[in-house]
């Protein structure tokens, strides 16, 4: 039976923490994973194997009798796998009374549990599995991106996990930074743990029209300098088709018009919508005929200017 050297598995050092540990398995875990590479046998006994590293040195009592066993490995083998080697120093360091069950480091014999490895069920036996409570599978996140009008109106992707098509639905309202959780499709459980899940981390694209500021959009609005003089209407795009705006008398350059209930909708209560606001951008004249000018210098010369 061959040492396993789950540091190496994993890619981290022996003295990572376990907060690194668990970085590391989630890497490779997302690499390896049985739905990423169907029908890859090499692929699912490396998985298994990372799992099992993961099981091991992410669990205090298990790893510090891994550590202890490191060094001592090379007799245990010379030994023939424990008859007629010395275990009482390294069975001391892991018990203060000085008496070890060797079915506790051995396993007593016992058969294979779960999807672990000899090298595994040597050292730790059906107790170590004994001890392992069931844990979730890791969680993964998937950035997706959609249009603001995806957003404004809800949108649908289909994704393709383990050779299945499952369609997710992304609410109304959804912004950037929003997950979406897909149950059951993240990571395979520990110790029979159920699965992990699937979260959609959402990235909505700029708009060329609208800015999004919370549930509220702003926009430009186009007003020719007649209309901005004397009064006229405006037409002011919305997701929901255009919506005429009233433009009174002598409206300056830059005003805002606020359009309620025309914004985006709340996420967690689409029936209920933030605000547009339109900002005046007034539009000079270009191409001035020489009767044209004379009307302005005439204006001009009519205001004192």
């Amino acid at each position: 039976m061959d040492y396993k050297d789950y540091y190496k598995v994993l890619g981290v050092d022996k003295n990572a923490s376990t907060d690194d540990i668990k970085k590391a398995y989630r890497k490779l875990a997302r690499k390896y994973h049985p739905d990423v590479n169907p029908n890859d046998k090499v692929a699912e006994e490396r998985f298994k194997e990372i799992n099992e590293a993961n099981e091991v040195l992410t669990d205090p009592d298990k790893r510090s009798k891994y550590d202890r066993l490191g060094s001592s490995w090379q007799a245990y083998q010379r030994a023939g796998g424990g008859g007629g080697f010395d275990w009482s120093e390294w069975m001391a360091a892991g018990n203060r009374g000085g008496y070890v069950d060797l079915n506790d480091i051995l396993g007593g014999g016992a058969g294979r549990a779960g999807n672990f490895s000899d090298f595994f069920e040597a050292i730790f036996g059906n107790m170590g599995q004994a001890r392992t409570a069931p844990r979730q599978g890791q969680d993964y996140t998937q950035k997706v991106e959609i249009s603001l009008e995806e957003a404004f109106n809800g949108a649908a992707r289909i994704l393709r996990v383990g050779g299945r098509r499952i369609e997710v639905k992304i609410p109304k309202g959804a912004k950037t930074g929003t997950k979406v959780r897909v149950r059951g499709e993240g990571a395979e459980g520990i110790g029979g743990g159920p699965k992990g899940d699937l979260y959609l981390e959402i990235e909505v694209a700029p708009h060329p029209t609208f800015e999004r500021v919370g549930d509220d959009l702003y926009a430009e609005l186009p007003v020719d300098l007649y209309t901005a003089i004397l009064g006229g209407e405006a037409t002011v795009p919305t997701f929901k088709g255009k919506i005429k705006l009233r433009i009174p008398p002598e409206t300056q350059s830059g005003r805002k018009f606020r359009l309620k209930g025309q914004g985006m909708p709340h996420l967690k209560q689409s029936d209920e919508r933030g605000d547009l606001y339109a900002k005046v951008v007034v539009q000079l004249p270009q191409n001035l005929t020489p009767e044209e000018i004379a009307l302005f210098e005439e204006l001009a010369d009519m205001r004192g200017l």
